[in-house]
């Protein structure tokens, strides 16, 4: 029987056409410069998000450190969502890594932060603290459910960062999600932002990679520090390849995972002990709690799904973060998978 995976986006596989191209695509050396189909995807990515240059990077983690070391050169703060992924999944980077101290903000259940908290944890001048450099944020908001961050949204969010003078950067993993979900181009989502992150291996389905997009010069000198935390990846035309219809074709199908996420979570909501806030189920994601009879709850649901073929991830309480069982629909999961993992659920929960 075949198992659903549920997991995550990232269990996604590539695409027959991205195997056709990874055994055509014309390669050399990126570290060089001269991989074209590296050029091509970089090229493509860029005029994607609207900036004028971009550089593949083998994760989004990397990505969004490459960012925070650029923005925070020289040990500058970072303001931070306190559920951010930055934050909470990238194990410290920013700090380790970049040398950049985080101040957490408040997060909402949309994944937005509040302006006024915002302003108020600027600081310079003072030799106590460290000086505000970059804020970041994330769209869509991967702990929040895959919530959208909308066009005024981050203009209320971003206006006292730009009006101190911080640069602001998007961890956009999944942007063309948020794009699709609200119905504007992902240029302008971006648009606001000095730099994005954006990945290819999730809901586009290539099997490694993701880009970071920003000015010449920022991307110059991102290229630098890829090189030197070991980011340099020589004939890697092979994965720009799948990127390339990535970008190209697979953006376009986006609407589908988020029909059948509503879909999945319509109906687990009306299950016994199954709680889902509904306002967040805006793209891929649904996020729900579970309380049964006999103390049952999330690890149990967890694993008597994995039992039938239905694997989900359960996450344990960590900081501002509840508890919660993770379903992300994606490619490699249609309709008729959809329905099943339903049938399975409720003959578990109903037991």
């Amino acid at each position: 029987m075949k198992r659903i995976d549920l997991r995550s986006d990232t269990v996604t596989r590539p695409t027959p056409a991205m195997r056709r191209a990874m055994s055509r695509a014309a390669v050399g050396d990126d570290v060089f410069g001269e991989d074209p189909t590296v050029r091509r995807l970089e090229a493509l990515a860029a005029e994607k998000v609207g900036k004028e240059a971009a550089l593949f990077v083998p994760s989004g983690t990397m990505g969004n450190l490459l960012a925070v070391m650029v923005h925070g050169a020289g040990g500058g703060e970072a303001l931070l969502g306190d559920r951010c992924h930055i934050r909470v999944s990238e194990a410290g980077g920013f700090a380790r890594v970049a040398g950049s101290p985080a101040w957490p903000l408040a997060t909402d259940r949309f994944g937005r932060l509040d302006p006024g908290e915002i302003a108020q944890a600027i600081h310079g001048g003072n030799v106590h603290l460290a000086n505000t450099r970059l804020l970041c944020l994330e769209n869509t908001h991967n702990f929040c459910g895959g919530t959208c961050l909308a066009p005024e949204d981050t203009a209320a969010i971003i206006r006292p960062a730009r009006e101190r003078g911080l640069a602001v950067h998007l961890d956009g993993a999944r942007i063309f999600n948020a794009a699709t979900a609200l119905g504007v181009s992902p240029q302008r989502l971006a648009a606001p932002f000095d730099s994005v992150m954006f990945c290819l291996s999730k809901g586009l389905c290539a099997p490694a990679g993701s880009l970071l997009c920003g000015s010449k010069a920022l991307v110059a000198e991102a290229r630098a520090l890829r090189k030197m935390l070991g980011g340099g990846m020589r004939q890697i035309g092979v994965l720009a390849a799948c990127g390339i219809i990535a970008l190209t074709e697979m953006t376009k199908r986006l609407a589908e995972d988020h029909a059948n996420a509503r879909e999945l979570a319509e109906n687990l909501a009306e299950l016994p002990g199954i709680a889902i806030d509904m306002a967040t189920v805006q793209t891929n994601m649904v996020i729900l709690d579970y309380r049964g009879p006999g103390g049952r709850g999330l690890r149990w649901l967890q694993g008597a799904l994995a039992k039938r073929g239905v694997l989900a991830l359960c996450r344990p309480p960590i900081g501002p973060l509840r508890p919660m069982l993770r379903l992300v629909t994606h490619r490699d999961v249609g309709r008729r998978d959809v329905l099943r993992a339903l049938g399975i659920a409720r003959a578990v929960i109903k037991g």
